[in-house]
Formats: C-alpha cells, structure tokens, sequence
C-alpha cells in the first residue's frame, strides 16, 4: 500500500486544482438543474391546470375516430307502418348502393326482419309490436306498440331507455335506436367501403374474378371505350373516394414544396456570399442581409401563406409563396454561417496568384461548402413536403385543403384516414431519398 504523505498530496492538489477545489456550480450544477427541471415541471401542470384538462377530456372519442379510420358503416332503417307492414330504408348514398339485398338482412315467415349486426351474438328482430335486441347472451324485448317504447324486464347496463327512444349499445359492432314508429340500426364493417369502384361503376359489387375477366377478355360494357380504360376511369373518377382529386392535390403538395425550396436557394446562395462577413467584408450590408434573414424566417410559414392566399387567392402559388419567403431566410442564415466557417486557407492560396474574384470563390469556396449547402437543402425540401400539408389547411392548396374539407364534414374519417396514410408514405419515400443523397454528397455511409 503506498502512503502519501502531507507534501505529494499538496503537490497533487497544486496540479490537479480543478479536482480539488471545484466551484459552486460544478459541485451543485448536476442537483440544480435537476430541481429547475422539476419545479418548472410543477409550474407548467399548475399553469395548464392539467389534472382538469384530462379529467375533462373527451377520450371516449379517440376510440371513436379510431374506429371510423379503419371501418364504414350502414345505416338500414325500418319504418312500422300504420298497417303493420314494415318498410325499409337506407340513407341516400348508402355504400350498398341504390338496391340492396343484404345477406345480414332475413325476412321472416311472420313478417318480421331479423338484423345480425354481429353474427349470431349480437342480432335484431324488427315486428310490427315489439323489437328483440340479442347481444351479451341476452335477448331484450321492448314493446312498441303503446305510446312510448318500453323495455321489458330489468334493462341491461348497454341500453339506455329515454322518454321516447331506447338505444342500445352493441359496441364496435354498431348500435340500435328504437322509437314507437321505426327502428335505426348502425352496422359496422371493417375495412373501406367501395375504396375501388364506387356504387355508380359498372363493376360496382361484382367478385375480383369477374371483373378482372371483364378488363382482360370480357366484352365491352360501353362500345366507344375499352374496359380497362373505363375501369380506371371508374377509379380515378370514384365520387366517394375522389382518387384522382387526391393524387392531383398531393402532386401539388409536392411540387409546391419543391418549387419553394428552389427558388428559396437560388435566392438564398447569392445574397449568403454578401451576408457572410469573411466573403463581404462590408459590416453594414452584412447585418442589414441578416436581419432580413431573421425577419423572412420569424414569421412563420403559416402567417405567409394566410397574407399570400390574401394576396393572390388560395391555391398553390400562394402556398408556394409562403415557402419561398421562409426558406430564403432560412437557408440564406444557413448558408451565410456556413460560408463564415470555411477554412480560408484554399481562398487565399488562389487568390494569391492573381485570380479574379469569381474564380476565387469558384475553386476556394464552392468545393468546401457545395456539399454541405446541397445537404441542407435537402433538409429543407423533406421538411418542406410535410410543412406544405399544414399550409394547404389555410388555402394554399394541396392535399392539405383537401385533408381540412375531409375533417371539416366530421363524418369522413375514412377518407382522413387515406389522405394521412398517402402523405405519411411520401413523407417516408422523401425522408430515405434525402437521406440518401446527403450520406452520398457527404461521403458518409447511410445507417
């Protein structure tokens, strides 16, 4: 064991100070920040009151809107007539079409109509005198011959009897509303509804086989028109789903993106070569550039695209607008600090020999900063494509708009749904390409 004595450790101390005689902060620094970080986090529940925010919170329709992205429904409805007869209707639009027969839906012998919501489970039958609804291995009468419908015998916790309604909750698989004189029921399917060919297509509700007999061989449904070309008409042109429309929007998503990021790097490359003070030593002009940096990128895209869109009316030119003025000044800062950060070396030794200015920056500048200023425009147009959904909500166009008119209608969450899964996959495709081209110009390898 060695033993230090009085000295070596004094000596120890003098050459080591930073150990042994360590400052407030750096004692303590570790505990503060822990505890800023926990009263802040106190100040913030406290401030947005969040134990209320969340008591009050409606989550009840998170699984709501879950539901209704990967399903559809249908909404039969049955009418008791003063005769006893009943008569069924279904909702204009109905996803079954103008004439439908449902195999879920038996007449029977009596007269009466039984409804299997859910297969054997969970089911309806519909008379003239009473409803039986079947769910949870129950089978609940309720009498709607008198005045109001009533329920007979105790009610079960999934029905909910009101003065002149009974409605009964059969979950995932839809719900009964029953009154005196019709009763509605809500089916539930998995899945979307007519996603391919809609209830007016010629192919509507015919088996896969069939119509793919129709498109290869079949004889031809309209004699001016081959039945490939009238089934991808069908598909383009489907009312319900408006594929074509949606494609045509994320096309204008995407250029609109593009188009912005572009013009605000042909912009930006310039005025970065004044803004950067080792290029152009003119103190003035150099903070007059970066304030007008600051100043196109402080306000934020969605202000520009709500003053263009006033400007010039909505549509893409006045999101492409937005993206211009924002990427300017964003790619303009980038650069210009880039640019601020080369090493000079190279730019002197050419200047040296008498170069002109344009071949200066062309052989000292352009091979240091190309790559770097091409990775971050890639950035940009990646960040872009999602940012121009965002604006496309205020009127600047693309699928953004059409997103916003789908939410807006608070019942075609399907659609929502498609629209989002279109714009998560191009996100996707852009995000590994820029990756990709960045790690290539960079010279790094892709992980």
């Amino acid at each position: 064991m060695t033993v230090i004595d009085a000295n070596r450790m004094h000596e120890i101390e003098t050459r080591y100070p930073e150990y042994f005689h360590r400052s407030f902060r750096q004692r303590f620094g570790g505990l503060m920040i822990l505890v800023a970080t926990l009263l802040y986090s106190l100040y913030a529940v406290w401030f947005f009151d969040l134990p209320k925010l969340f008591a009050e919170a409606h989550w009840e329709r998170v699984g709501i809107y879950l539901s209704q992205w990967v399903s559809y429904d249908v909404q039969p409805e049955f009418r008791i007539e003063d005769d006893g007869s009943i008569d069924i209707r279904y909702p204009r639009f109905s996803p079954l079409g103008d004439n439908p027969h449902p195999d879920w839906l038996v007449n029977n012998p009596d007269g009466s109509i039984t409804v299997s919501v859910s297969g054997t489970s969970r089911s309806v039958t519909v008379s003239k005198s009473e409803t039986i609804v079947t769910a949870h291995d129950v089978s609940v009468p309720v009498e709607v011959s008198s005045g109001a419908p009533k329920v007979v015998g105790p009610v079960p916790g999934w029905m909910t009897v009101y003065d002149d309604n009974v409605l009964a909750d059969l979950g995932f698989a839809g719900n009964v509303s029953i009154s005196v004189d019709r009763v509605k029921i809500r089916k539930r399917f998995i899945g979307w509804a007519n996603f391919i060919f809609d209830t007016q297509s010629s192919f509507f509700d015919k088996p896969v086989g069939e119509v793919v007999s129709l498109i290869v061989s079949g004889p031809r449904i309209k004699p001016d028109q081959s039945n490939l070309s009238l089934a991808f008409d069908d598909i383009w042109n489907n009312s319900e789903w408006q594929h074509g429309d949606v494609w045509t929007k994320l096309f204008q998503t995407i250029v609109m993106a593009f188009l912005g990021t572009l013009l605000g790097a042909l912009t930006a490359f310039p005025l970065a070569f004044l803004a950067a003070r080792n290029i152009t030593p003119n103190r003035l002009l150099n903070q007059v550039l970066k304030r007008f940096f600051d100043f196109l990128r402080s306000v934020d895209m969605l202000i520009w695209a709500l003053f263009l869109t006033r400007a010039f009316g909505p549509g893409p030119l006045a999101g492409s607008g937005a993206i211009f003025l924002t990427e300017t000044g964003t790619l303009g800062k980038l650069y210009s600090e880039g640019l601020e950060n080369i090493d000079n070396k190279p730019r002197e030794g050419i200047k040296s020999t008498g170069a002109q200015t344009v071949l200066v920056h062309r052989y000292g500048i352009m091979p240091q900063i190309v790559p770097v200023f091409v990775s971050q425009t890639l950035y940009q147009w990646e960040s872009n494509v999602r940012g121009a959904t965002i604006i496309g909500a205020v009127g600047a166009g693309g699928i953004g708009l059409k997103l916003w008119e789908a939410m807006r209608t608070n019942a075609n969450w399907e659609n929502v749904a498609y629209m989002v899964i279109l714009i998560l996959i191009v996100v996707f495709i852009f995000d590994t390409a820029s990756n990709a081209l960045r790690h290539r110009l960079m010279g790094t390898k892709a992980h």
